[in-house]
């Protein structure tokens, strides 16, 4: 007796967590048409005006670097010791492989047979303002890809003011030293 006790309640439990409730609930699913709205959509139209979390973007100039449109001759914030620091080493791991270190198109992508990126340090690139940096690293430009969605626009801001400091580094000129190291330099050339 105990043992058809036992068989019955087991199959009354078993048959118990067989329904599909769960799986025929109405429900909509994403990309998918739908009898409940009128337009047969399942995925409903944006609310315009809508702005992804984290997507405001309302500073043009960091976002784009433009202003007006044009191309930006100015940094967003203020370009400190440590911003550069932060540029040099997000242009070491971004940069390098096509730029090389001093910013002169030779990296190890070029030397392996890819296509090679101008110097940094031509006339064109030494005139752009840092908002044509900024833009290629964002946007992409010939060969190169954009990076948008690998380097923050932080990032790129300071890369772009890291570019600066390679460019003046190949290309600078005793004129640029300020005047108490440039006595330094001077008294080192006359001995």
């Amino acid at each position: 007796m105990r043992a058809l006790f036992l068989t019955v309640f087991a199959c009354a439990f078993a048959a118990a967590g067989c329904r599909q409730d769960m799986h025929d609930q109405p429900k909509l699913r994403g990309m998918r048409g739908s009898a409940f709205f009128a337009d047969g959509r399942g995925v409903r139209p944006i609310v315009p005006g809508t702005v992804a979390r984290g997507h405001l973007n309302e500073d043009e100039l960091l976002h784009t670097g433009k202003v007006d449109g044009k191309l930006a001759d100015v940094f967003p914030f203020e370009i400190t010791r440590s911003d550069l620091e932060r540029g040099k080493e997000r242009y070491e791991i971004y940069c390098t492989p096509c730029h090389d270190r001093t910013g002169t198109g030779n990296g190890m992508i070029v030397q392996r047979g890819m296509k090679r990126p101008p110097s940094y340090h031509i006339q064109r690139l030494r005139d752009q303002p840092p908002g044509y940096f900024f833009d290629v690293m964002t946007n992409g430009f010939g060969a190169m890809y954009d990076y948008s969605d690998r380097i923050k626009p932080e990032d790129r801001w300071r890369i772009a003011a890291y570019i600066r400091v390679l460019q003046l580094s190949q290309n600078g000129t005793l004129a640029d030293v300020p005047p108490a190291e440039r006595t330094v330099l001077e008294k080192e050339q006359a001995q």
